[in-house]
């Protein structure tokens, strides 16, 4: 075995084939996205070039705008809800009565497609026989908005659903890190005379503080680049309202048949992601972090 690992060739050829997977699915797929970003092109017949005059227009569409501040609203929403699967993850951990139940419960959504779960909200939101409706009819609300009929409320409707699929993840993922604490140190901050609240911020959030900086990258990053479920509950509508900038990207390649621009727009979405990315982990890098 040894002699296999000193040997370059030999580990050239164990990773090569990994390499090819991750060139044909990710690498080369990205390289044409940004390459028909530089035509005009129906995605059918002939393409011509016409240089940055598709990535020029998407600077300056208003709507490409629109929908990437409706996808930061997304990131903001979703970063903010770690802080409640945080605390549901802390209460969890705890050691509570039923715990290993709330955790399977807390799964389910996970178990589903977006497309079911888009299908199950549409259901719940319906302004005629909808249970959310029908829950603030009984409680004197006459006039309850529809909710995914109108453009002030469509957006952050639509969020609740989106936070409610990826609650079970993160909770697993808070879960799992609270449980590699050893008991020991638990123990000793008690004995030290700490109050549950005090052991918790102040010997749990630090021992996992790195999953918790990885789960704000997923959360943004996954914020930015949403598509599905958005897609089947509004299409991006009312006139817009609850357009993303992935919904954007598909309405333009797809329905449009503008897959020049549309591949301009996909293109943009990957830089602004990456930069987000790398703000992000600047941002919330130690010290020892920021000099590695």
């Amino acid at each position: 075995m040894n002699k296999v690992m000193s040997n370059k060739l030999m580990i050239a050829l164990y990773i090569l084939p990994a390499l090819l997977l991750i060139a044909v699915l990710i690498y080369i797929p990205l390289i044409l996205t940004g390459y028909y970003g530089l035509m005009e092109w129906d995605g059918i017949g002939e393409m011509q070039f016409i240089g940055l005059e598709n990535y020029i227009n998407a600077v300056q569409d208003e709507k490409f705008w629109e929908s990437a501040l409706h996808s930061f609203l997304l990131a903001g929403f979703s970063t903010l809800s770690l802080i409640i699967y945080l605390a549901i993850s802390l209460i969890l951990a705890s050691k509570i009565k039923g715990a290993g139940l709330l955790r399977k419960i807390y799964l389910i959504p996970m178990l589903l497609s977006s497309v079911a779960i888009a299908q199950l909200w549409i259901k719940i939101y319906n302004p005629a026989n909808g249970i959310l409706n029908s829950i603030l009819g009984s409680i004197g609300i006459d006039n309850p908005p529809v909710w995914l009929g109108n453009p002030d409320v469509v957006l952050y409707a639509i969020f609740i659903p989106i936070l409610w699929q990826y609650a079970g993840f993160y909770i697993l993922i808070y879960y799992a890190a609270l449980k590699n604490i050893p008991d020991s140190l638990i123990e000793a901050a008690k004995i030290d005379g700490a109050s549950p609240i005090q052991i918790a911020y102040k010997v749990k959030l630090p021992l996992i503080m790195g999953v918790i900086k990885v789960t704000i990258v997923l959360a943004i990053v996954g914020s930015l680049k949403y598509f599905d479920l958005i897609y089947v509950m509004t299409g991006g509508g009312p006139s817009g309202a609850s357009e993303v900038m992935a919904s954007y990207m598909y309405k333009l390649a797809f329905s449009v048949s503008d897959f020049g621009y549309g591949s301009a727009i996909g293109f943009l979405l990957l830089i602004i992601t990456l930069i987000v990315t790398v703000f992000i982990r600047k941002l919330t890098a130690t010290d020892d972090e920021v000099q590695y």
